[in-house]
C-alpha cells in the first residue's frame, strides 16, 4: 500500500517524468511509500493513499477518475502540485480547477528572473524561509480569493505592461472538504527546483498536504 500517488503525463514540454522522479525522491526521503503512474486510471483506487501529486500539464481527464479524485480529496486525501502540472492541468475540467484554487492564463516574457516574497512567515510550510529569486516562467493566474496565500510575486513584464505592478500569488494552501491542498507556480523545468528555496517550498508543501 502506498502513502502517495504521483500521476504524470500531458504536455512533454514540462518534463513530467523527470519531475515525477524528483518528487518521488523527496517523498521517499521523508519516509513515504510512493507509487508513480503514467496513467490517470491509477486515481480509481486511492484506498490508503494520503497524498496525490498530479504532474499533468494540459491533457484531459475522464469523468470517472476525476470524480474519484474529488471524492478522495473531499474525504481527506491531500492534493499537492506545482506549475503547469497542477495549475494548468485539464483545462476542460473546472471541478479540478476548483480543487486547485487557480488556473494558469499567461506567462508574460516567458522564462525570466523574478522575485518571490514570502507572505506568511508563520505557516509551517514557509517558517524559516526568506524571500528568494528564481528563473522560470512567472505564472499569471486566475486565483480563488479563498486561498491562503503563502508567497507572492510582482509583475513588471515588458510584453504586457498593462499588468505591471500586479501582485500575484505564487504559492498557497486551501481546503477542499477535509483534504489539504497545496500549490506552487514554480517549476517549468526540473532545474528550477535546484535552488534550496523553491525545492524546499515544494517539499514542505507536499508533506503538509499529506497530513490528514
Amino acid at each position: 500500500m502506498s502513502d502517495a500517488l504521483i500521476v504524470w503525463g500531458g504536455w512533454d514540454g514540462h518534463s513530467p517524468e523527470p519531475f515525477a522522479t524528483r518528487c518521488a525522491a523527496m517523498l521517499r526521503d521523508a519516509g513515504m511509500q510512493v507509487e508513480v503512474s503514467a496513467s490517470l486510471d491509477a486515481l480509481d483506487d486511492l484506498d490508503g493513499v494520503r497524498l496525490v501529486v498530479p504532474i499533468w500539464t494540459m491533457g484531459s481527464i475522464a469523468a470517472e477518475p476525476l470524480a474519484a479524485l474529488e471524492r478522495a480529496v473531499r474525504g481527506g486525501v491531500g492534493l499537492a502540485g506545482f506549475h503547469g502540472g497542477m495549475g494548468d492541468a485539464f483545462r476542460d475540467a473546472p471541478d479540478f480547477q476548483f480543487m486547485v484554487g487557480g488556473q494558469f492564463v499567461a506567462h508574460p516574457d516567458g522564462i525570466k528572473d523574478y522575485d518571490v516574497a514570502i507572505a506568511d512567515r508563520d505557516h509551517e510550510i514557509t517558517r524559516g524561509l526568506g524571500d528568494f529569486a528564481v528563473r522560470s516562467e512567472q505564472y499569471y493566474m486566475h486565483v480563488d480569493p479563498g486561498n491562503h496565500v503563502l508567497a507572492t510575486t510582482v509583475f513588471v513584464p515588458v510584453s504586457a505592461p498593462w499588468v505591471a505592478g500586479t501582485v500575484m500569488p505564487v504559492a498557497w494552501t486551501r481546503r477542499h472538504g477535509d483534504g489539504r491542498v497545496f500549490y506552487s507556480s514554480i517549476g517549468h523545468a526540473p532545474a528550477d527546483l535546484d535552488g534550496p528555496d523553491a525545492g524546499e517550498l515544494l517539499r514542505r508543501g507536499m508533506l503538509w498536504a499529506s497530513a490528514r
